[in-house]
């Protein structure tokens, strides 16, 4: 499939299903700096200012901690259609079929299971949201950068996005003493909108947010620093994407990452690379993040997310 062919556009946002829902939409409004674009009863609706997404991140009051939702973006509803069909005729189970959506901004779209049983959106014609270009010195996130999902069965994970959805491979991470740790697939010019990572089980590893340029990514790190927020990694510089970053936990240990400076790659003449990460260089070309040890491996894997194959509520 050529890169014409390519039905999904970009990422927009990820739902997250929380236990203590008062706590966590004060961190991420706060301290994080989201907007509580809509609210309701147990749920929230939190938009970035830059972006033109309704929302990045959506809350759920529940009684157990899980990712809800990865939502992606089409171009119409010819190409979330053409999607749907392709997907149901490779017997991938559709968790909606394709149809009006009843989420803010509404839209067209549906929902199924990956492979590790995540639920997965694409819409097309969501009503786009009032959004602004950050000033100078405003450390709050721009976008949704991109989501980073832990499998126990990666290769098979990362050839279910590419064969299915035409995610391209960018890099991957390795280890000499345990093999491909980590793929970097794209949908667009942007080096990586999900990431892959080998883990002992299947659960959110992290979700990254853009941030308008190196100063306030670093205004942003120190706020939360100050805030008392436990960083679990950062900040450096990545080599894979050429990205800075700073990891934190949410009040509910999920990981969640200010980042800046994500590489573009002009897609027709890239070459995947093979990163060894045991080089301290392709972790962080700076230097000045602490080293990628075992706690900060841990943090990552996050909890088991029991919630696969079974669908969210709308």
């Amino acid at each position: 499939m050529s890169n014409d062919e390519r039905l999904i556009t970009h990422l927009r946002h990820v739902d997250l299903a929380v236990p203590d829902y008062d706590k966590q939409l004060e961190f991420y409004t706060t301290m994080w700096g989201l907007d509580a674009e809509t609210t309701d009863e147990g749920i929230a609706f939190l938009a970035a200012a830059g972006s033109p997404e309704q929302y990045s991140v959506r809350l759920r009051k529940a009684a157990e901690k899980r990712l809800d939702l990865i939502a992606f973006g089409a171009a119409s509803g010819a190409d979330v259609d053409a999607l749907a069909e392709r997907l149901g005729r490779a017997g991938v189970t559709l968790v909606s079929e394709p149809g009006a959506l009843l989420t803010p901004g509404g839209g067209y779209g549906f929902r199924f299971f990956d492979l590790d049983g995540r639920t997965v959106e694409v819409s097309c014609d969501v009503e786009v949201r009032k959004h602004r270009k950050l000033e100078e010195g405003e450390s709050v996130p721009v976008k949704l950068s991109h989501v980073v999902i832990n499998s126990p069965n990666p290769e098979a994970t990362v050839a279910f996005y590419g064969d299915h959805l035409n995610f391209a491979l960018s890099d991957t991470l390795m280890h000499p003493r345990m093999g491909s740790m980590m793929w970097f697939l794209r949908t667009n010019k942007w080096h990586h909108s999900l990431a892959i990572a080998r883990g002992p089980h299947v659960s959110l590893h992290h979700a990254s947010f853009e941030m308008r340029g190196i100063d306030e990514y670093m205004r942003g790190t120190g706020r939360l620093l100050r805030g008392g927020v436990e960083k679990v990694w950062g900040p450096g510089r990545h080599m894979a994407g050429n990205n800075t970053f700073s990891y934190f936990l949410d009040p509910h240990g999920n990981t969640i990452e200010y980042t800046t400076e994500l590489e573009e790659l002009d897609e027709d003449s890239w070459h995947p690379h093979l990163y060894d990460f045991s080089d301290p260089m392709v972790s962080d070309q700076w230097g000045t993040a602490n080293p990628m040890n075992e706690f900060v491996a841990k943090q990552s894997f996050n909890d088991v997310d029991r919630g696969i194959f079974v669908a969210p509520p709308v």
